[in-house]
């Protein structure tokens, strides 16, 4: 579970990973190459490949809207693959939703998400990218 900076929480999750004893979210954002179609909660799917930015950059950024819209009063999850990389730079451009400067969002989710987090360059280029353009709407 991380705290963005406005106080929401979201937690990040591997869709590979069990479960356990986490209890389902109200509402998921997947981040993966195919939709997973789970049953038992409201999602977003958007098609984001390991290692690479999405596919659609309108579309990430429409789900992670929602995502942290709904985490103002819902219980909301983020997941790829391994919860590192896709997660970690979603991660990241929900804490410029959440007030963190764009210059900053890279490192904000390696510290307060998981060290690891936005894995190649490509995906830090494209979060540097896109946290500049949720900046300049911010303002």
């Amino acid at each position: 579970m991380v705290e963005l900076p406005d106080g929401r929480r979201i937690r990040g999750a591997g869709s590979r990973r069990p479960r356990c004893a986490v209890p389902p979210p109200d509402f998921a954002v997947f981040l993966l190459g195919r939709d997973p179609a789970p049953e038992g909660w409201e999602y977003r799917w958007v098609r984001w490949r390991d290692f690479r930015p999405p596919d659609s950059t309108e579309e990430a950024l429409a789900a992670l809207r929602e995502a942290w819209e709904r985490a103002d009063e819902q219980r909301v999850e983020i997941a790829c693959g391994g919860g590192i990389g896709r997660t970690g730079s979603a991660v990241a451009l929900l804490a410029v939703m959440s007030g963190t400067e764009p210059e900053r969002a890279v490192s904000w989710a390696r510290t307060h998400y998981h060290r690891r987090a936005v894995e190649t360059r490509r995906q830090r280029r494209w979060v540097e990218a896109t946290a500049r353009t949720i900046g300049a709407h911010r303002d």
